[in-house]
This record gives C-alpha cells, structure tokens and sequence, in this order.
C-alpha cells in the first residue's frame, strides 16, 4: 500500500472516526487532516485514497443528512492497521542484561504453515537466536511482543514464552548477542 494510504488509515485509526464538511472539502484541510506535506502530495491524491481504500473495504464513506461525511476505518482497515504496525516492531534493548534468556516455543500445525513461516521470519527479523526449528532465544523481555505478533498471525494458542536464567550452549548463545 502507498504511504498516503498508510498514513490516512493511521490517522483514521486512531480517532477512529472523521467527520467532515461534504460541500467542497478544503483538499489542503484534507492533506493536514491525515497529516499529509502539501510539498509531497496533491490535493487530489487523498481523493484518490480514499476511494481506493473504500473499494478495498478498509474504510466507510458515509454521507448524512446533514452536509457531513464520515468516515471509519473497518474491521479489515484493523487488520491492515496492525500489518504495518508488525512491519515497524521493535524490541527495546536495556543498557544492561538482567541474566534472563526469553524462550520462544512453538508448535504450529501444517495447516497454518504460512502463518508458522511468517512468525518465524519475524522471529528472525527482530533477532531472535534460532536455537532449533520451533525454539528461538532472546535475552531481553519480549512478551508483549510475542503476544502481539502471535495475535496478529491468530496462533497464539500454539505459541510458549518462558523465562529462565540457565540454558545449555550459553556460551555460544552469549557470543550471538554480544554478551560476552
């Protein structure tokens, strides 16, 4: 998806909700609106958008009665939200390490193959140790984490985070992550 669009379904996510005059919408009071430069979009390009993600059925333009437009993001406009919101995650690192390893599990069935191999991409991605195929380590809290990837992927039941401060071939784990 274009940035304009990621950044219009950003903004609607948030408020969830927009309320604007029908008549003639001022197209620069739309590009602030969604928090659009007027140097790097067109006025019209955020129409364009907006009809694009309402076919897409990630948002609803609705006209009342009363010269307003509204718009929503929809459920899938959610969904698409929390996509781009996996894209960017990042897990924060402390100045010091606590002397914990977090333990990633998993045993995903074949039927969710896809969405088995996109957990461990991103696994991968946010630098995970993969100690076996279904066993990735990290030294730093990463629940939060790991409970927001495995909800967006919907295999959160397949999915076990443990802490533990012992771990065999710690060494070797050490020097992946510069613990030295």
């Amino acid at each position: 998806m274009k940035t304009i669009s990621k950044c219009i379904l950003a903004t609607i996510g948030i408020a969830g909700i927009f309320t604007i005059a029908a008549i003639a919408p001022n197209s620069f009071q739309m590009l602030e609106l969604f928090g659009l430069s007027k140097k790097k979009y067109k006025p019209k390009s955020v129409g364009r958008a907006l009809n694009r993600m309402k076919k897409q059925k990630l948002i609803e333009i609705k006209k009342e009665k009363n010269d307003k437009i509204t718009i929503q993001i929809t459920e899938r406009g959610k969904k698409r939200l929390l996509e781009y919101n996996i894209d960017e995650l990042q897990i924060k690192i402390p100045e010091k390490w606590d002397g914990k390893w977090r333990i990633v599990s998993f045993d995903i069935p074949e039927k969710r193959k896809k969405a088995r191999e996109a957990f461990r991409e991103k696994l991968r991605d946010l630098g995970f140790y993969p100690f076996q195929k279904s066993l990735f380590i990290f030294p730093f809290a990463c629940s939060d984490e790991i409970d927001f990837i495995s909800e967006i992927f919907e295999i959160k039941k397949h999915i076990v985070y443990f802490e533990t401060s012992n771990i065999n071939n710690k060494y070797k784990i050490k020097r992946y992550f510069n613990l030295n």
